[in-house]
This record gives C-alpha cells, sequence and structure tokens, in this order.
C-alpha cells in the first residue's frame, strides 16, 4: 500500500484459502485499517470479518436484513 489510500476495497479476500492463509490475511486487514485506512471488506466468511470489523452490514438475497456495530451483530 505505497500509496497510502484513504479506502481500500476487498471482495472475498478469503475464496479459497487454506485456513492458515485466511488468518494471515485476516491480521493484514486489521493492521492495514488500524494505521488508519477505512476498509470496505465484502466476505461470507462472517466470523472473521466481524472479528475485524467495526461496523457489520448483513445482506440476504441482495436486501440488508441486519446492520450495526460488529460487535453486537
Amino acid at each position: 500500500l505505497m500509496a497510502r489510500p484513504k479506502l481500500l476495497l476487498l471482495d472475498e479476500p478469503s475464496m479459497g484459502l487454506a485456513p492458515l492463509v485466511v488468518n494471515e490475511i485476516f491480521e493484514t486487514i486489521k493492521e492495514i485499517s488500524a494505521e488508519g485506512t477505512t476498509v470496505l471488506l465484502v466476505e461470507q466468511n462472517v466470523r472473521q470479518a466481524l472479528k475485524i470489523a467495526d461496523y457489520a452490514y448483513v445482506l440476504e438475497t441482495g436486501k440488508m436484513v441486519l446492520s450495526g456495530p460488529a460487535d453486537e451483530v
């Protein structure tokens, strides 16, 4: 992230990866966020995503069915 973007969009970064690699990817995403970059993450692995998220939107068949702080969703 040499260009220091303000926003990072990620679509299914864990898809098809081994569990150990998934953990590394999510740790890296968490670090990027902690450094001040806004991260918009689209992920089916809800448990992993909620561990690092501040806020969450849950979609079901294209409609938002739930939203709120990640620790309350």
